[in-house]
């Protein structure tokens, strides 16, 4: 049985990305496109195209063209996205790489991609540039700022445009007025952005998104969250992550908001930002929205502009949800996508508290059985499969990988366990891959951190499962401690509330949950480590 959502089918357009995103830039040259979160650097939406125009005429100055690659290593500021759509109307992929990886990391994403190009910061390129390159075709380092050995991205962007009878003005900007140029693309296969999926079910693959993938995960985002005139959306959640590039700063873009730029995430500052720039829209994580819901620091801040907090990256508790709404006073809403299809489902007003919502537009999916692949009915619990245009078109030099999560008709595994009800709603259980599988029967970590969180004395709580010779595995949990509790106290709290096989039965107490940019427990991490048994 295959299901839908509540919209009509929206027609994508199949043009290039950056004319899809700014091709309406015009309307509001004078507007705010991009300001730093402290106020130093800003563009207008008439400055935002301009720039883009003479940063792609200094990128193809350097030979930068349609199917090269240019990669982006940095942080949140409001050069990314001038950088991002120059080489985006170029024809070129951007591959969008995070800070916080470790340099072979990154030198291994450089050299899989085949970048030409390398644009990051000063502090990147003062620490580890020279590592980076070694060993790949990166030609030139272009810095924000100053660097020995560098271009300063002010020697690009002050240069004078040009403009060359492969590149049009892209359509929808009003006679002209402000529209940024596009070479010709092929939108259904050219690849815009080159992005690595979170690796916790193994190691990063280069998720490959189309110029018309990326258009049709902004026709999603703004149409189950869309943004009203004047709308100002602090950007915290990382562009080099799908939710940060896609949710944040493209569909941002293309609703003419102003987004205030956050280089890195502090509660104070954080909570500084939303009152200085009058925020109206927040993209959070669970773990920001935790501290927007019971943080005291939140009560020293004038919060009141803010009307909708959007969470995503991972599963949003009901509880810190609705105690989000009632201090803020604003709607709190979350979606479910993963970096290979984005957006796919999104809350509406009156969704039930623990759904991620109903398929957003152009979207189809199913429910299988894990065993069988046979597609169930309402209320069955099995993996979920979308299908739509956002759709990667695959993994980067991993046809193998591709071929395991795309189907032939175009479906794609999600690696999640869920079930829909009969309004369409759909309800996760788990990773399937994550699934704890104790003598026979299967138990879900989320489901036991749920629990876990609902203990007075704990902060924050993730759950694995460990080796065990009689039941092949038990569920143990790593546990944040808010005020003191006993390990026995903390698996006796668990067990009066799940069926006997579910119960905790190992408890190890550590300073922090290790977990993504976007709030992902990284599970990997905790399994990995030198337990000790409690």
């Amino acid at each position: 049985m295959i299901f839908t959502g509540p919209h009509a089918p929206t027609p994508v357009p199949d043009v290039a990305f950056t004319a899809f995103v700014l091709g309406d830039a015009g309307r509001h040259a004078e507007r705010v496109a991009l300001v730093d979160v402290a106020g130093e650097t800003s563009f207008s939406y008439g400055e935002l195209v301009a720039g883009v125009e003479r940063v792609a005429g200094a990128l193809r100055a350097r030979g930068l063209g349609r199917g090269d690659v240019l990669a982006l290593l940095a942080p949140n500021v409001p050069q990314f996205p001038v950088v991002f759509h120059a080489a985006a109307s170029l024809g070129a992929t951007v591959v969008v790489l995070n800070p916080l990886d470790t340099t072979a990391d990154l030198v291994g994403h450089l050299g899989g991609a085949g970048a030409v190009l390398l644009v990051t910061t000063e502090e990147q390129a003062l620490l580890r540039a020279p590592e980076l390159v070694a060993g790949t075709k990166v030609r030139e380092v272009v810095v924000f700022g100053h660097a020995p050995g560098t271009t300063p991205f002010t020697e690009l962007l002050d240069r004078t445009p040009d403009r060359t009878p492969d590149r049009t003005p892209a359509d929808g900007a009003g006679a002209g007025a402000g529209a940024v140029s596009v070479v010709e693309v092929d939108a259904a296969s050219d690849v815009v952005a080159l992005l690595h999926s979170s690796g916790s079910t193994g190691r990063p693959k280069g998720v490959m998104l189309t110029h018309r993938n990326m258009s049709a995960n902004v026709l999603q985002t703004n149409g189950g969250a869309p943004l009203e005139e004047g709308e100002r959306v602090l950007a915290v959640a990382p562009f080099h992550h799908a939710f940060g590039l896609i949710m944040v700063m493209n569909a941002s873009l293309r609703q003419g908001a102003t987004v205030v730029t956050m280089p890195r995430f502090d509660p104070q500052g954080y909570l500084q930002a939303i009152q200085d720039h009058r925020i109206t829209r927040l993209y959070v994580v669970p773990t920001i929205a935790v501290l927007l819901a019971r943080s005291p620091l939140v009560e020293r801040y004038d919060l009141s502009s803010v009307r909708t907090v959007i969470s995503g990256g991972a599963a949003l508790d009901p509880q810190i949800a609705r105690l989000c709404e009632e201090r803020l006073g604003c709607r709190v809403a979350q979606g479910y996508g993963l970096t290979e299809g984005l957006v796919s489902f999104m809350q509406v007003e009156g969704s039930p508290a623990g759904s991620v919502g109903r398929a957003t537009t152009n979207i189809e999916f199913k429910i299988v059985d894990i065993t069988s692949g046979a597609a169930l009915g309402p209320g069955l619990e099995g993996e979920v499969l979308v299908r739509g245009p956002h759709v990667m078109k695959g993994y980067l030099d991993a046809p193998r990988a591709t071929g395991e999560v795309l189907e032939r008709d175009g479906f794609l595994h999600t690696g999640d366990l869920g079930k829909v009800d009969a309004d369409g709603e759909l309800f996760l259980v788990d990773r399937i891959k994550e699934l704890i599988k104790y003598k026979g029967q299967q138990v879900s970590p989320v489901e036991l951190e749920a629990v876990l969180m609902t203990h007075p004395n704990v902060a924050d709580a993730a759950v694995i499962g460990v080796p065990d010779e009689e039941a092949s595995e038990i569920p143990k949990a790593f546990v944040v401690l808010r005020e003191p509790a006993t390990a026995q106290e903390i698996m006796t709290f668990v067990a009066e509330r799940v069926a006997p096989y579910k119960k905790i039965r190992r408890v190890e107490f550590i300073d922090a949950i290790p977990r993504t940019p976007v709030g992902k427990t990284e599970r990997r991490t905790l399994k990995e480590r030198k337990h000790a048994t409690q």
